[in-house]
């Protein structure tokens, strides 16, 4: 049977509040990054989830061991007051989120690429249109 289990953690970062969502799926890890502005309320934080869940873009999944949670309900409450109290995402959160990064990154230098070799093909060809009609003599 394959579970998905999300996560969100929600934390300060200079000079906003930052949000990130942890996806394990069939043993992969993706992450996504949101970031609020003002601290927000749990009640935003539900609003958001509903609402903005389904467009949020993660990051190509990793390979992550899945941990197994007992069902004991002092284990949870446990686990739950030692995630409140940890401050910001783990290291393969932070993997993920610069991988993530990266890939956007050359993204947008492939695609500035691009445009700045149409632009250079365009030029060129309105000077040989040019150099035809003088020649012409127009």
């Amino acid at each position: 049977m394959d579970t998905e289990r999300v996560e969100l953690n929600v934390f300060f970062e200079e000079p906003f509040w930052v949000g990130v969502f942890e996806r394990i799926s069939k043993g992969r890890l993706s992450v996504c990054k949101v970031t609020f502005g003002a601290e927000p309320k749990d009640y935003d934080i539900w609003d958001f989830i509903l609402k903005h869940y389904d467009k949020l873009k993660f990051s190509p999944s990793i390979e992550a061991e899945v941990r197994k949670t007992a069902d004991n309900p002092k284990r949870r409450q446990r686990d739950a007051k030692k995630q409140l109290s940890a401050l910001g995402m783990g290291t393969k959160s932070q993997q993920v989120l610069q991988m993530q990064h990266e890939l956007a990154k050359a993204q947008r230098k492939q695609i500035r690429k691009e445009r700045q070799e149409d632009e250079k093909k365009r030029r060129f060809d309105l000077r040989q249109q040019k150099r035809k009609a003088k020649h012409r003599g127009r």
